[in-house]
């Protein structure tokens, strides 16, 4: 999530490896699960203003198109379209199937940003979130079982292709406050990827926090500031190193 960083991602530091990664084998590898789209309760001119490449409603990140459905349409990010589905109940996210080819690359973005890293998604029950994902057919890879600098105690990573998807356990003080674990895991924030992350968080200064080492080993990250005025949490991260591209993100976005 999108914090302090801790040091985390060894596949011996306390966490489950990836269940069923033998199970099947010689069996037809069935079509990963990948994203199409996502939509997102924001302003397209507030996106262009920092230096994306907004074609009408929509910002395409690496083959992931965000549309930009205006304030009216919820708050933050109000859904998704994903190709090789086996279910659309994804334990209560509003989802779509799609069956749209993966678009050509982009245009480049002015700031730099080249594509989505990882979504992250906040649930109060991880253990019940995990088994509609997965009933779903999305592909998990591991279950880091260490709290976020903020608390949130455990968190399961799926790969969806180029992309990540990092479901984060409510801590027990929010889920309480909240009313309970009887309610549905929903999307919260983005990380995006930006090559050349100094270059980036200059061309969006002022709006962009100070660099800082992130979780995964030889990764940096920034956040953008509320004086962004995006409608969702955005961390900016470099690429992965060699290492980094064998651990899942253990996101800043939210602990």
């Amino acid at each position: 999530m999108f914090g302090s960083p801790s040091r985390a991602g060894s596949s011996d530091a306390g966490e489950s490896s990836r269940p069923g990664a033998d199970a099947g084998a010689g069996a037809p590898a069935p079509s990963p699960v990948t994203i199409d789209e996502l939509v997102l309760a924001d302003e397209p001119e507030r996106w262009a203003a920092l230096g994306f490449a907004v074609a009408g409603d929509v910002v395409q990140l690496g083959s992931v198109r965000v549309r930009l459905a205006g304030c009216g349409a919820g708050r933050g990010i109000v859904g998704w379209s994903l190709r090789g589905l086996a279910s659309s109940q994804l334990d209560g996210l509003a989802t779509t199937a799609s069956h749209s080819a993966q678009p050509d690359a982009g245009p480049e973005h002015r700031n730099g940003i080249a594509a989505i890293d990882h979504v992250v998604a906040m649930t109060p029950d991880l253990d019940r979130s995990v088994r509609a994902l997965q009933g779903a057919g999305l592909d998990l890879r591991r279950i880091r079982e260490q709290p976020t600098p903020a608390g949130a105690p455990r968190q399961a990573f799926f790969r969806l292709g180029a992309e990540i998807l990092e479901v984060v356990q409510e801590p027990e003080r929010v889920v309480a406050e909240r009313g309970g674990a009887d309610r549905p895991v929903r999307l919260w924030g983005l990380a995006l990827l930006a090559p050349d992350l100094d270059r980036t968080v200059g061309a969006l200064a002022p709006h962009a926090g100070a660099v800082r080492d992130a979780v995964q080993q030889g990764r940096r990250i920034a956040t953008l500031e509320r004086s962004a005025g995006l409608a969702v949490p955005v961390a900016l991260m470099s690429p992965r190193s060699d290492r980094a591209r064998a651990q899942a993100p253990a996101s800043p976005l939210a602990g």
